[in-house]
């Protein structure tokens, strides 16, 4: 997943006292290596005066654009829009990043204050006459202008920007539609912190050891020791997180806490209690359709469409469709398997979603002799890591140098100086790995600077964040392959940052369509599924023996094992997300549309949707709104892209070279079809994707 900080903020008056600006990291040049944000010098009291000093010069820098009295040209209108916004830039990247991923009470106040003005801030440059004016007058004259391919991206990308959002609208709209964007801000903000606050406030607390019956020995040593840091001495503690919560219904024999555990996940906001998301569900839907039709399309589907590769709902509905029904009916199978294993076990009960993971893996183990316990100690996160450092260098020729002297705002991260093939710095890399509670859930990237060289060479510092599982009593954090996967996927996301090889940051790294962004991430799980490269990496951390090509095959074997679930629950939960933003009713009963969009999909009652309304953060916490089906988009991209490695081999040079330059380091400088056909030499076939997942 891919997360972004605010780009543009609002001018407001905080009340409170400040510090001397003088003394504030963000209001001064960093003194830091290759201008490194300062993390250790940074307090809390610094970011709300530098949001405002930042803000001010902002504003100043935007009114000298739009008031600029000379014909409009690229350099003076284009380019210093590009250029503004520089202090504000460095307080927001820093600010929400850390709200992610090390956050506290602080924090998530001083976010919901200052979100929705920053919301209005955005529109107040955004929604600027004047300055709008200027950028026509280019976007119109622009083949009369000699400029480049990116230059001539650039002017389309920034008219389109203001287009979408309003600036052909009228006075008495503009206003309306800034009140519509600081409230969805402002629920979004709350929509987050409501899911983190109850999953952190939710604690299965067991006391009878017979309990712990069936689970692996180091999931009950974590549980011990989350028990102890609850103040729960002697017991033991599970909560609703992947971490947590997975292993326990895959080895528990307990049914009825197995149920517990996973209805206290999938009920998170949906509780009739302070953390209840539903009425800020509606009110988001029903704002994003009122935006919607003021900017002229028939749904919020249609408005944030029309600016993807997908284009309409209805390619959406047909991708989805498409892969929905081969999906279902293997999950329908893979039911029926687990059930018969229910029933030859002697038990009188039907399958439900709670016990889907318990008795799938059974079912695995029964049909690969496959145990996800028997490989973990092969994949420490470190050797993961490291294997991911050399697929990248293979492909690409760049190398990751651990430094221990660059500043970071945790001890427990990591930092790494990423150079190229001549040895030339080309970005700053961070891992934040470990699973702890004041970090949202999930796994994404994000950037404390983005890539640019029309001001000088500005290099990227790239963070990957995940929440994996705590070290283990040998001091080593131990992954499932899917969290193996995870690692790759996320590092793809992290290329596609330090790759970048772009002129103007609006165009560098990741910032091109929503259902293209995950293309290079998932690009980069392929090589994480190669035997060839898994042996690199995946090496026993007691005795560094690498892994046998017997658990290999294994891995292999059940590599479409349980895809039926993995389809259905993802299709859902994206089919989900459509219905709500094509529907043109007012929606008031959250959980009565969810269970009839789902209803009206054949869902079947054995599998929940991934993510259920009341905690789907993507669509209402992540911009991913009528854009979770982008996952399954780009994985057409990327099963037809490795077809190319698979037919000239996984490392094959000239593949590689035309893989970095059109997709890795080519950002947003030119249409994205257009640089993959240039890559891949056709358009994208789905084919792939349908073997891949053992759909066809």
């Amino acid at each position: 997943m891919l997360k972004k900080h605010v780009p543009f903020l609002l001018l407001l008056i905080f009340s409170c006292t400040y510090e001397d600006n003088s003394m504030n990291p963000f209001l001064n040049e960093y003194e830091t290596p290759f201008q490194i944000p300062p993390f250790e010098a940074i307090k809390f009291s610094h970011y709300e005066p530098a949001f405002i000093q930042g803000m001010k010069e902002h504003l100043e820098e935007i009114d000298v654009i739009a008031n600029n009295t000379e014909a409009p040209t690229f350099e003076n209108t284009i380019e210093a829009l590009e250029r503004s916004g520089k202090t504000l830039d460095k307080v927001s990247s820093v600010f929400f990043n850390l709200q992610g991923s090390n956050t506290d009470d602080d924090m998530d106040s001083l976010q919901r204050t200052v979100s929705p003005k920053l919301s209005s801030h955005n529109d107040s440059i955004l929604l600027n006459k004047k300055l709008f004016m200027r950028i026509k007058e280019i976007y119109e004259n622009k083949q009369s202008l000699s400029l480049s391919v990116e230059q001539a991206r650039l002017v389309a990308e920034t008219y389109k920007r203001f287009i979408r959002s309003g600036a052909n609208l009228d006075q008495n709209s503009m206003d309306r539609l800034t009140e519509i964007n600081s409230s969805l801000s402002s629920l979004s903000v709350q929509f987050d912190q409501n899911v983190l606050k109850e999953t952190n406030s939710y604690s299965m607390v067991i006391d009878n050891e017979d309990d712990l019956d069936g689970l692996p020995d180091e999931e009950i040593r974590q549980a011990a020791l989350l028990a102890e840091s609850e103040g729960e001495i002697g017991k033991w503690v599970f909560k609703p997180t992947r971490v947590s919560m997975y292993p326990f219904l895959t080895y528990s024999t307990q049914r009825d806490l197995r149920e517990e555990l996973y209805n206290s996940y999938i009920q998170r906001g949906d509780n009739d209690n302070e953390f209840d998301n539903k009425k800020i569900i509606a009110e988001m839907i029903a704002l994003r359709q009122e935006k919607a039709s003021m900017l002229g399309f028939e749904s919020h589907s249609d408005y944030v469409l029309d600016n993807s590769m997908a284009k309409t709902p209805e390619n959406v509905n047909k991708l989805l469709q498409t892969v929905w029904e081969p999906g279902i009916e293997k999950a329908k199978g893979e039911v029926q398997a687990m059930q018969e294993l229910i029933s030859e076990e002697g038990a009188n009960f039907q399958l439900a979603a709670w016990d889907w993971w318990h008795y799938s893996e059974k079912l695995r183990q029964e049909k690969f002799d496959f145990k996800e316990e028997e490989v973990k100690p092969y994949f420490s996160e470190e050797k993961v890591l490291e294997g991911a450092f050399d697929v990248a260098n293979k492909l690409f020729g760049i190398t990751f140098s651990e430094r221990n002297d660059l500043p970071k705002y945790r001890e427990n991260i990591r930092s790494f100086v990423v150079e190229d093939s001549d040895n030339k710095v080309i970005g700053i890399f961070y891992t934040d790995f470990t699973l702890r509670p004041n970090k949202g859930g999930g796994a994404w990237m994000s950037t404390f600077r983005s890539q640019s060289k029309f001001d000088g060479d500005v290099i990227p510092i790239v963070i990957n964040v995940c929440n994996f599982p705590p070290e283990n009593v040998d001091g080593v954090s131990l992954l499932s392959f899917e969290q193996v996967e995870t690692l790759f996927h996320e590092f793809g996301h992290g290329l596609h940052g330090l790759l970048s090889n772009a002129q103007y940051p609006s165009l560098s790294g990741t910032s091109v369509t929503r259902d293209y962004v995950e293309f290079p991430s998932q690009m980069m799980e392929n090589w994480a599924r190669e035997p060839e490269v898994i042996k690199t990496f995946a090496k026993h951390y007691q005795t560094g023996e690498v892994i046998s090509d017997e658990l290999l095959d294994k891995i292999s074997d059940a590599g479409t094992f349980n895809e039926g679930f993995a389809t259905t629950e993802y299709v859902a939960a994206a089919h989900l997300d459509m219905a709500y933003h094509t529907d043109k009713n007012t929606i008031t009963d959250i959980d009565k549309f969810e269970d009839q969009a789902l209803k009206d999909l054949g869902l079947i009652d054995e599998i929940e949707t991934r993510y259920r309304s009341t905690y789907f953060g993507h669509i209402f916490a992540g911009g991913y709104s009528s854009g979770y089906y982008s996952y399954l988009w780009t994985e057409v991209l990327e099963a037809d892209a490795f077809e190319a490695f698979k037919d000239k081999g996984l490392f094959d040079k000239e593949t590689a070279d035309k893989l970095k330059k059109y997709v890795y380091s080519a950002g947003n400088t030119d249409d994205l079809m257009t640089q993959y056909v240039r890559f891949r030499g056709k358009e994208p076939e789905i084919e792939p994707l349908l073997k891949k997942r053992g759909l066809n």
